[in-house]
């Protein structure tokens, strides 16, 4: 991350960092629950360690750690993250606009950096993106304040995760505690009709489709809740029909 050296100096940057700091603390707990799950699904250190660093998707990691614990192939354990991950190809899209003009390697490490709540706080902050050098300096400068903290708290938690993993009994009820975590996070995100539908329908489904191998529940879950939300936000967002006079 030493590309920030061009950004740190600039006064959005703090201004990212205060705004994602209410929101790192539930990623570190969120992402010190990954680090004991995965060593307490029976990975190395050293898989737990390189799939915190460069893996860097948390849903992700927690729906690939039953497959691979499962021995599943691994063509299911690729499509499951696909799926899990999908929401970042919108993502991509949208912040096209606002990082075309930077160098390939840089836009890469934004992206790779960018998660859910940075992309939510960044374009929350702005809307649209600016047309000018000093406005594009200072749209990266937040969004680099943003995923710095939280990448920060997820890393940082996520390893302290997997040194304690082999410390931690498993009468603790760690896992169930992560579990309560992503809900409190779900329902932090839940902020609109369409998004609570669609993690109606997500849970609906994975609950109906509970007997499947290989949880792929979750993947069916998953393409149902995208279905839908896209189905209704496209209806919603038809012109109406113009009737011939």
């Amino acid at each position: 991350m030493f590309f920030l050296r061009s950004v740190r100096r600039l006064p959005q940057f703090p201004e990212g960092l205060r705004a994602s700091a209410p929101v790192a603390t539930g990623i570190a707990a969120w992402g010190l629950m990954t680090g004991v799950a995965m060593v307490k699904s029976g990975m190395s250190v050293v898989e737990a360690i390189a799939m915190t660093l460069l893996v860097y998707a948390g849903s992700s990691q927690l729906a690939a750690i039953p497959l691979l614990v499962a021995g599943a192939p691994p063509w299911v354990v690729w499509a499951t993250g696909f799926c899990v991950n999908l929401r970042f190809v919108v993502f991509s899209l949208h912040l096209r606009q606002y990082l075309m003009h930077l160098p390939r390697w840089r836009r890469l490490v934004n992206g790779f950096l960018t998660a859910d709540l940075t992309y939510a706080l960044f374009t929350s902050r702005y809307p649209e993106p600016a047309t000018d050098a000093a406005g594009r300096s200072a749209q990266e400068a937040y969004l680099a304040g943003n995923y710095c903290l939280t990448w920060l708290a997820w890393t940082g938690a996520s390893l302290a995760g997997i040194a304690l993993g082999n410390a931690v009994p498993s009468s603790w009820g760690l896992g169930f505690a992560g579990v309560l975590c992503l809900v409190g996070i779900l329902c932090s995100m839940a902020n609109s009709p369409l998004r609570v539908l669609a993690a109606a329908v997500a849970g609906a489904v994975a609950v109906a489709a509970y007997a499947l191998p290989l949880k792929l529940n979750i993947v069916v879950a998953i393409g149902a809740a995208v279905l839908a939300a896209t189905w209704l936000e496209g209806r919603r967002g038809a012109p109406p029909r113009q009737h011939p006079a």
